[in-house]
């Protein structure tokens, strides 16, 4: 058995609960919190201010994500030091606190749209891998993980789909494929609270190719579907893991 959660978004105590165990922990991104949608809580309302992150929230809901960043730019405009300074701080001790719970669990860990992966790769314990894009065997199953989100607001975690498509390409066919992003499938993509569909193409094109027995993937926290086939593959998204608290079990077979 394998445990995998998604979107941790700094939900220490529900981690701290669910880390410790005989079978590993497979995380795929987003371990800190930027914005939560639901209560506008997060690093960015601890620092800029709730009602910035309200205005953030409604334009981004909107699909106005050009809007979003103009604001970002306005807000900041002529203080960019000294924000960047507190983000800076604010994200480090945020995966200091996130990362402690892992501490003598074997982890595998990939990252996210809202990850910085160096700073993470400074605060995880030495029993958690950090996996850009690599494999693993577990219980005799070839395990693929791919890191990286998909581009909105020029995040350290997300790349291009040509770079998602060459790290896809890197590690060949797996028999489970774990990603943090959806693939670029409209029910599993969009997220109907917050705004347009987020899917890959690329990781569609890899499991059309390679067809692995599973997907397993996070980042939509408000998925039309969870579940979806795609030719012989089951996709799965494994869950907000902030709002639910609730692990993933994959049974091998």
């Amino acid at each position: 058995m394998i445990r995998i959660i998604s979107d941790v978004h700094g939900a220490v105590s529900a981690l701290r609960r669910v880390a410790p165990g005989d079978t590993p922990l497979l995380i795929l991104g987003d371990l800190i919190n930027f914005i939560d949608y639901r209560n506008n809580e997060g690093i960015v309302s601890d620092v800029a201010g709730r009602d910035f992150v309200a205005e953030v929230i409604r334009l981004r809901s909107l699909g106005d994500y050009r809007s979003a960043g103009e604001l970002w730019r306005e807000h900041s405009r002529g203080r960019e030091e000294e924000y960047r300074a507190m983000y800076r701080a604010a994200i480090a001790a945020a995966y200091e606190e996130i990362c402690a719970p892992l501490d003598g669990v074997e982890t595998y860990v990939t990252y996210g749209n809202v990850d910085n992966p160096e700073v993470m790769k400074r605060h995880l314990p030495g029993s958690a891998t950090l996996i850009e894009a690599g494999t693993i065997s577990i219980n005799g199953e070839r395990i693929g993980i791919v890191g990286g989100g998909v581009p909105t607001i020029n995040s350290p975690g997300e790349i291009t789909d040509e770079v998602m498509a060459e790290r896809l390409g890197s590690i060949g066919p797996v028999d489970i494929l774990c990603t943090h992003v959806a693939p670029a499938v409209t029910p599993l993509a969009a997220d109907v609270v917050g705004g347009r569909a987020k899917g890959s193409p690329a990781v569609l094109d890899y499991i059309e190719r390679y067809q692995p027995r599973r997907h397993y993937f996070g980042d939509i926290h408000q998925p039309q579907a969870v579940t979806w086939k795609v030719g012989d593959t089951l996709c799965t998204n494994v869950g907000y893991f902030r709002a639910t608290g609730r692990v993933f079990l994959h049974h091998a077979g």
